[in-house]
């Protein structure tokens, strides 16, 4: 007969010395198959090393093994296993695989405990579904074990995970401690500063990797990534704090994930020792990125492309353009002709990068952005048009301040017959009626008071952010700012991003069309003066 083998060494630390090694595991199998006079298929040694028993899904050994079971004919006639945990350490999943085994008319034998695991009988299954329970319970434990030791080791200080990029892990008698890598530390604080300073995540990878700064895998990986650099700058111990048990690791449909555990649990300890980054510079990075997110989100979700908000960007339409083919971003890149002078293009970044998009035509960065500009100026920021949606704005102003004075009306009617309320339970405890219960209704007048008095303090801000001022002088004033902005989007792509933003629903799509003799780009978009003139006269005029 000929046999396979299949090992797996647990990732638990709490385990035999049998369960660590996979190579002792292959040496007993393979006794053991001997002793029975089995041929043991090289070719069908199947190994996991240092992989959980709750993983089925990433498990490369288990699902090579299973591949070689579904073909026809099988190419052996029995596996040979430490035990049943060596497939599995969670019940359902390790019950399926046993299952697909045997039916591949292939015999399985644990050397463990000298036996053969079958399916013919009522006893059968419930003896697997026992080990199949005491294997995942024996999991359980030894994960809490292992969590309880990390966390013990957390609250003293010490290393409760691996290597942080900025720290060396010194060795003591029966603990490893964090100290301050000097040159890494450089590298964190110029990397917060940039952050401060507006730089985005890519560009300050790239930087970095331009300059040939060591990486935080020490050159084993592909350089800096903007996923690292993110990472780096929300990692708390950088600014001297210590949080353990932000996640844990749960099983889920035959693989492992993490799962984000309530702030409540947390593990938080002030370690001002292993501070890198001054509070400071920490304060002053993170108030940059929520500036970017608040600019970033729009009051309807967010806006696709690229935030502003600091972020430098000096193409007026990146991030507002959608590939009409695919519904994806297009992307501004340079190119050098063939006489070497360089030029930038709008290219869809679905066909540059993955190439899942079949649109392949490029658009000269130049040419689009004159033709969205004079868009904007014929249609949009057209003085008639101008006017019109002046005019309207301010008509909706003078109703909203209409409404919001018989809003007044009824608070101030409300608050007068609860004073007078007032006044009688208090004229009521004068002449000696029950206390207890006039307290408690006066307790109630002055919260309901309270509350009146407050909606009228929010009333009187509404109308004055809402009042117009004189209506020839707000005209000019808004007819002012649309000059304004119309100069900006001519003269100043940087400035006028904002502006775009505000005056832009949603983004530009530009479609590829091509007919016998020529091809062009077709761009559709929808613009509102609405948030643009938010502000100016309290309230969001119509597009």
């Amino acid at each position: 007969m000929i046999a396979a083998i299949y090992a797996r060494k647990s990732t638990d630390q709490n385990v035999s010395d049998e369960e660590k090694s996979v190579t002792r595991q292959i040496e007993h199998a393979r006794a053991y198959a001997e002793r029975k006079g089995w041929t043991i298929a090289e070719e069908h040694v199947y190994v996991d090393d240092g992989i959980s028993g709750a993983e089925f899904v990433k498990r490369r050994g288990l699902n090579s093994l299973l591949a070689a079971m579904r073909q026809r004919p099988c190419p052996v006639q029995a596996l040979v296993t430490m035990e049943v945990s060596r497939l599995g350490r969670e019940q359902t999943e390790t019950a399926v695989v046993v299952r697909e085994i045997l039916r591949a008319d292939v015999r399985l034998f644990t050397y463990g405990d000298r036996r053969e695991i079958t399916l013919d009988s009522a006893l059968d299954k419930f003896s697997l579904n026992a080990l199949n329970f005491v294997a995942e319970m024996e999991r359980e434990l030894s994960r809490t074990r292992t969590r309880e030791a990390m966390r013990s080791k957390a609250s003293r200080g010490h290393v409760a995970g691996g290597k942080v990029y900025g720290y060396r892990n010194v060795r003591h008698a029966d603990h490893v401690e964090r100290v301050i890598e000097p040159t890494e530390a450089a590298v964190v604080r110029r990397i917060f500063t940039d952050v401060s300073a507006g730089r985005g995540f890519a560009r300050i990878a790239q930087r970095l990797n331009a300059e040939g700064v060591a990486c935080p895998s020490g050159g084993r990986g592909h350089g800096w990534a903007m996923t690292g650099v993110r990472a780096m700058v929300f990692r708390d111990l950088y600014r001297g704090r210590i949080i353990y048990g932000q996640t844990r690791w749960i099983d889920r449909r035959g693989t492992k994930g993490r799962e984000r555990r309530p702030e409540s649990e947390w593990l938080v300890i002030e370690a001002p020792q292993l501070r890198i980054v001054p509070e400071e510079l920490w304060t002053a990075a993170h108030a940059r990125l929520e500036r970017t997110r608040q600019t970033y989100t729009m009051p309807h979700g967010p806006l696709g492309g690229r935030p502003e908000a600091g972020i430098e960007s000096r193409n007026l339409l990146s991030g507002f353009l959608v590939c009409g083919t695919c519904g994806g971003s297009m992307h501004a890149i340079k190119r050098t002709s063939r006489r070497g002078a360089p030029r930038t293009y709008y290219v869809c970044n679905g066909w540059r990068v993955n190439g899942t998009c079949g649109n392949s035509w490029s658009l000269p960065l130049p040419d689009l952005d004159d033709v969205v500009v004079s868009a904007l100026r014929e249609d949009v920021l057209t003085p008639d048009l101008v006017d019109d949606v002046v005019t309207r704005a301010l008509e909706l102003s003078v109703e909203q301040s209409g409404a919001l004075e018989g809003r007044r009306a009824g608070l101030e009617a409300d608050l007068r017959r609860v004073e007078s309320e007032l006044g009688r339970l208090t004229e009521a405890i004068a002449s000696g009626e029950a206390l207890p219960t006039i307290l408690e209704a006066i307790r109630a007048r002055e919260r309901r008071r309270a509350d009146l008095r407050a909606q009228l303090e929010h009333v009187d801000g509404l109308s004055r952010a809402g009042t117009p001022m004189v209506t020839d002088a707000l005209r000019e004033e808004l007819r002012e700012r649309m000059t304004s902005w119309d100069d900006l989007l001519q003269s100043n792509p940087a400035e006028a991003r904002p502006v775009l933003r505000k005056l832009l629903e949603g983004r530009l799509v530009l479609t590829p069309k091509h007919r016998k003799g020529g091809r062009w780009y077709e761009i559709t978009g929808q613009a509102s003066y609405g948030a643009l003139l938010a502000g100016v006269v309290g309230l969001v005029a119509p597009g």
